[in-house]
């Protein structure tokens, strides 16, 4: 969980020449220098079973930016087993003040900020 900066996978997008071909969709952030199709801050997070934890490689991705709209191309069926089949996420820490964070920090779109 988090949101990583995701400065380094864009730079190497436009740097590889695919900045116009190639977005990035992520549940990480942008600091503001990112350059080319990005979209960050997808929610709710992959740490938490959002959809985004279930894309895969080849999955076709539809971006309206008219419509403000992200879809993924898959079927509800399908999205269903790859939930099913997901492990979930395990924190990396799990003693101390970091642990205790993990456990009650909101996602972003609710500001992460802590449940007291």
């Amino acid at each position: 969980p988090g949101m990583p900066e995701m400065l380094a996978p864009t730079s190497q997008i436009v740097g590889m020449g695919l900045g116009t071909k190639v977005g990035l969709i992520t549940d990480g952030r942008f600091s503001g220098a990112s350059r080319g199709i990005a979209i960050g801050h997808i929610s709710p997070e992959a740490a938490e079973g959002g959809p985004i934890a279930f894309i895969q490689d080849g999955d076709m991705i539809e971006l309206d930016m008219n419509n403000r709209s992200i879809k993924l191309e898959v079927s509800d069926e399908e999205l269903e087993r790859r939930r099913a089949a997901w492990p979930g996420f395990e924190p990396k820490i799990k003693r101390g003040y970091l642990a205790r964070y993990s456990a009650m920090v909101t996602n972003a779109s609710q500001g992460g900020v802590m449940k007291i």
